[in-house]
């Protein structure tokens, strides 16, 4: 049950991480002594003590007592006093990534990298997966709304997760089958802010997949294109274009809902299905779900089964219903937090609720990336109807001379945005909003910071 030799009480600094709380549960219920620590309490690490993790609020030395390994998030400083003193006692100390490419020996894995989706598509890969009574053990950064989980020990063969290239650390992986959804201008931070060191970073991940695996990439992304002739493992390809394996036809949205079809080439077969979530990106997340699984011989109907059981993630456009005195209001949270996925659902928002009007509460996430991609931000955010913006979420970074919310409503104002407020105060966000109600029909909170505690509170006062 145990593979780790002399390993028992494993200790997650950082914890409350998606990531992080779902390697600790995979952990527990191998049979290892978890426990972890972070600076705030939530609702998943009280889940997670149920479970049988000791987990501490606040970081300690006292915390590590008896541990045999650290593992650590890439948020956690370098100067934390538990890996000050786990250095001390010679305690071993590793990155998330590593434990989860630990986790994944001896299974058949399948690792899902790339700027957007991942979360998603390795979630319809193991609920596909689930349908089709293959049990896999799955990890990922969202909880899946069917489920209330993001992660869960099969009994089968197949590990699914998802590869996070934030911080370069995906290299730790060896998958079986790779997946690559898209690469963008994200993360660049760690990456000396050299976008082709990034490119590197996607070659040197493909390069951990075994002779005998393969890799399903798209085949539409320009970024993928630039690096497809340095990737020397078979590429299955996915997509729109007439060249890829699996082109994707036919995308009709009705009511939040879409119908495509997938031209399965080797085969010379086309396939039909319906997906419950709106956006053309989400077609995309399935089509490289469906090509996995059909690489993988799972049965055609498992396969459209999945697709269309499936009902999403977490905070990726999850919807809410509220009630603001005899008005129904609908809530979208979203975790997108880069231009591109915060247009994606402009557009898919737009698509399904035709002439109604809609509010945005956001919350850009790293001075970093707000001020590298500043102009991105103003060209994306000019197209909302209203929009509350919120101070940026730092992640542990430093400011930078002016790049704030501030500056970000100012410049929208002198572009011509009729309806933009800056919010100081997350706190007055349910008397904005109240005042505000009668102008809009959709209320949705979109960020990767506390911006989802607003998303919380707002339920708290107004659900229905």
């Amino acid at each position: 049950m145990r593979p780790f030799k002399k390993v028992k009480n494993i200790h997650f600094v950082g914890i409350g991480g998606a990531g992080m709380i779902g390697i600790a549960k995979v952990l527990l219920q191998k049979g290892y002594r978890i426990s972890g620590s972070d600076i705030s309490d939530s609702n998943d690490l009280q889940r997670l003590r149920k479970d049988g993790a000791q987990v501490y609020i606040g970081h300690s030395t006292k915390n590590i007592k008896g541990a045999n390994l650290l593992v650590v998030s890439s948020a956690i400083n370098k100067n934390n006093p538990e890996l000050i003193q786990a250095k001390k006692d010679s305690i071993t100390t590793i990155p998330r990534a590593e434990m989860l490419g630990s986790l994944m020996i001896g299974y058949e894995s399948i690792a899902v990298a790339g700027s957007h989706g991942k979360t998603t598509t390795t979630s319809i890969i193991a609920k596909i997966m689930s349908v089709a009574n293959l049990s896999p053990t799955y990890v990922v950064g969202g909880k899946i709304l069917s489920t209330d989980e993001n992660s869960d020990l099969g009994e089968g063969k197949y590990i699914v997760a998802e590869a996070d290239e934030s911080d370069g650390s995906f290299i730790h992986l060896q998958p079986d089958v790779a997946v690559l959804t898209n690469i963008d201008d994200d993360h660049l931070a760690h990456f000396n802010n050299i976008f082709e060191n990034l490119l590197d970073s996607f070659v040197l991940f493909s390069e951990n997949v075994p002779f005998y695996g393969y890799m399903v990439i798209n085949g539409d992304d320009k970024n993928i294109k630039k690096i497809s002739n340095r990737i020397f493992r078979a590429q299955i390809t996915f997509g729109e274009s007439k060249k890829c394996d699996y082109r994707i036809t036919s995308i009709k949205a009705y009511k939040g809902k879409q119908k495509f079809e997938i031209v399965d080439k080797k085969n010379n077969k086309t396939h039909k299905f319906k997906i419950n979530l709106p956006g053309k990106h989400n077609v995309f997340n399935a089509a490289a779900s469906i090509a996995v699984a059909l690489e993988e011989g799972i049965p055609i109907t498992s396969i459209k089964q999945g697709i269309y059981e499936f009902t999403g993630v977490g905070r990726r456009y999850e919807k809410h219903k509220i009630k603001l005195g005899s008005k129904k209001i609908t809530l979208i949270d979203d975790y997108g937090h880069h231009p591109l996925e915060i247009d994606s659902n402009i557009k898919a928002y737009k698509e399904e609720y035709k002439n109604k009007k809609v509010c945005m509460i956001f919350q850009p996430h790293r001075f970093s990336r707000t001020a590298q991609l500043f102009d991105d931000f103003i060209k994306v955010l000019k197209k909302t109807d209203s929009l509350i913006l919120l101070d940026i979420y730092s992640a542990s970074e430093k400011p930078i001379k002016g790049i704030n919310s501030k500056t970000i409503v100012e410049t929208l104002k002198q572009k011509g945005h009729k309806d933009v407020t800056y919010l100081k105060n997350h706190s007055d966000i349910a008397n904005l909003i109240a005042k505000k109600k009668d102008s809009f029909d959709i209320l949705i909170t979109q960020g990767a910071g506390s911006v989802s505690k607003v998303c919380e509170a707002i339920t708290d006062k107004w659900k229905r």
